[in-house]
């Protein structure tokens, strides 16, 4: 059945293949490597630019950090607001009902910590004399956990001040 033949012949058609894959290899990299210098060293260099024209992504945030929160707000977008909100679903319902994490309808100008049903941090039940104005949602959606300390809410935080803008514009449309 095995005879030095066939073991031959598969040794053989094994190191082919391998050298086959080994080539095709290297030619792709010939024909598809990004200009990065020696051997794959340095920076890559961007062949070319679209101009779509409106501000590099860059400016725009640094132009939108530097806007105050009313600014933003005044100019905020509920529907791409409704798309940010993606992000909180997996705890927060927009039904009434409460999950991992409160239901945010009707929390634009709701006292904290005033959810029926839902157990607060001692933290946020410490502020609930306080209401959830849209200024102090941009503060907390900044970072939670240091806007709250002890808060359970384990989620990170937005990041872009037009995202936070928007999302608290879509949560005031929710009554």
């Amino acid at each position: 059945m095995f005879d030095t033949m066939t073991i031959t012949k598969a040794v053989g058609g094994t190191c082919g293949a391998l050298l086959a894959f080994l080539l095709l290899g290297w030619a792709s990299d010939g024909l598809y490597a990004m200009n990065t210098g020696h051997h794959g060293e340095g920076e890559a260099k961007q062949a070319y630019t679209i101009d779509t024209g409106s501000a590099p992504a860059a400016e725009t945030e640094t132009a939108a950090a530097g806007a105050d929160f009313a600014t933003l707000f005044a100019s905020a977008d509920p529907a791409a607001g409704e798309k940010v909100f993606g992000k909180c679903k997996a705890c927060h319902k927009i039904d009434g009902n409460n999950a991992t994490g409160p239901h945010l309808d009707g929390v634009v100008d709701r006292p904290k910590a005033s959810v029926a049903g839902f157990t607060y941090s001692a933290g946020l039940q410490a502020m609930s004399g306080e209401s959830w104005t849209p200024e102090n949602l941009d503060h907390f959606l900044t970072d939670p956990k240091a806007y709250v300390a002890g808060t359970k809410m384990a989620f990170a935080g937005l990041p872009k001040p037009q995202d936070r803008a928007n999302i608290i514009a879509y949560l005031a449309t929710l009554k």
